[in-house]
């Protein structure tokens, strides 16, 4: 089930700052790493935006709303919840406005409040897979591994040599060619 979360609402429920310059970007960055782990969709809202910075981003599986200072993150829900009409039954409503919750309620849509959503959030951080150790290598993998890199040193060493003896040539013609007009002077005496 989808998610449309009062982003404001939750940030400091997770033990973010509001008064973060990043904290709307940590808050994203959450609800990505849930999205990955729950495979879920999740809408979030922020009030307050600039009006040059408002407006709907996509990060991954999350959406982010900037809802301009003329209006409020709760309103942008409640509209959101008027669009859908009978599918925001399908969805579950993160806020801890009562407002919100009651329009939420109308809508038949399911009602989390932001404390119970940030222990759902911190549940699906913990219970995610841990990486194992990395594998040891067997002996043989480490041989395989030495001969690979034998043979991209003489491969390297044989165009070093071909590139050292074309410069050295290069550097030979170069004195002849500016001494044959010496040679020519000398030759005329």
């Amino acid at each position: 089930m989808p998610y449309l979360i009062d982003g404001h609402n939750l940030i400091p429920k997770l033990g973010l700052r509001l008064d973060s310059m990043d904290d709307e970007m940590e808050l994203i960055a959450i609800l990505q790493e849930f999205c990955r782990l729950e495979r879920k969709q999740v809408e979030v809202y922020f009030d307050g935006a600039p009006v040059n910075q408002a407006g709907m981003r996509k990060h991954g599986n999350v959406t982010a709303h900037f809802v301009p200072l003329k209006s409020t993150a709760d309103n942008a829900i409640r509209q959101r919840l008027k669009n859908m009409g009978k599918s925001a039954k399908n969805w579950t409503v993160v806020s801890s406005d009562h407002r919100v919750q009651l329009e939420a309620r109308t809508a038949q849509a399911e009602i989390l409040s932001s404390d119970a959503f940030a222990v759902t959030l911190k549940q699906a951080r913990n219970s995610a897979p841990k990486p194992t150790d990395q594998r040891k290598l067997t002996s043989q993998e480490v041989d395989d591994w030495l001969k690979l890199f034998d043979i991209n040193i003489i491969v390297i060493i044989c165009i070093m040599i071909i590139v050292s003896t074309i410069n050295m040539a290069v550097a030979l013609l170069v004195l002849i060619l500016e001494k044959t007009q010496m040679i020519g002077i000398l030759k005329s005496l």
